[in-house]
């Protein structure tokens, strides 16, 4: 059953704040742990899905990049997910997930998710309000039946304030190498943000289960929303082990506030 949980976002402590001379050496501690978790779940066949979601101007692209940056190449996928394709839209909006599923020993981050279709779908109206709804109980399920099948799920949403938003979109356009993250969608979905927040509000209530819990992450500071995935995705992984009755590998696990 689903734990109720509301007000998250509006509750968030955004002052939390990471110098560069302190996050350094934790980045690499904690990318450190995730490699050799990675290596253990590669050698024992385990399967791990990080769903990374948020607003937009989170972070969750520099997250994503410090997740993989230190880890085999040889056992991650990263799969971008927009819009389905013409011929994914007469199938299920599960479908396209259930065909990237992770192998034996791989570790898949989905770049937005499943969880579309209680959030822009939703709020754009792109499907029948009695679909969106119906959606939770099928999400749900569908997770259940990862956790079952031995899948670690780990679910990431970066959250930023509205301020700290408008100055990101600002940098990005002034930025020439970080104008092409910036489009007219992200202007719009930012004039729907009431609209976004309490999708993301339900979402949390109906969809986070003891097997596949929602981490919430402040994201005003780049660094310390890092590290946060990163020790998501390291406790996860290590606490799966350790159900699985494998010997957990003697990890850093350096501790931050």
């Amino acid at each position: 059953m689903a734990k109720r949980n509301t007000g998250r976002l509006r509750n968030l402590d955004q002052e939390r704040a990471m110098s560069k001379a302190d996050y350094k050496p934790l980045l690499k501690a904690w990318q450190l742990d995730l490699l050799t978790l990675q290596q253990s779940m590669r050698r024992g066949g385990g399967r791990v899905v990080v769903n990374v979601e948020g607003m937009d101007a989170a972070g969750k692209g520099g997250a994503i990049r410090r997740l993989v940056q230190r880890i085999d190449p040889r056992g991650y996928k990263v799969y971008p997910i927009g819009a389905p394709a013409t011929w994914e839209q007469s199938r299920h909006y599960l479908y396209r997930f259930w065909t990237r599923l992770p192998g034996p020993g791989e570790l898949v981050i989905f770049d937005r998710s499943w969880f579309g279709r209680v959030l822009v779908e939703r709020v754009e109206e792109l499907v029948p309000a009695k679909r969106w709804r119906e959606a939770y109980a099928e999400i749900n399920a569908f997770e259940q039946t990862l956790a079952d099948d031995g899948v670690v799920l780990v679910k990431l949403w970066f959250h930023v304030d509205p301020d700290e938003q408008l100055r990101r979109f600002q940098a990005r356009r002034e930025d020439p190498f970080k104008s092409w993250k910036l489009t007219d969608e992200d202007w719009r979905n930012r004039e729907r943000w009431d609209d976004y927040v309490a999708a993301a509000e339900d979402m949390f209530e109906k969809t986070d289960t003891g097997h596949a819990p929602w981490t919430v992450i402040a994201s005003n500071n780049k660094h310390y929303a890092r590290l946060v995935a990163l020790r998501a995705v390291v406790n996860a992984m290590r606490e799966a082990l350790i159900r699985a009755g494998g010997l957990s590998p003697k990890l850093v696990r350096p501790h931050f506030d």
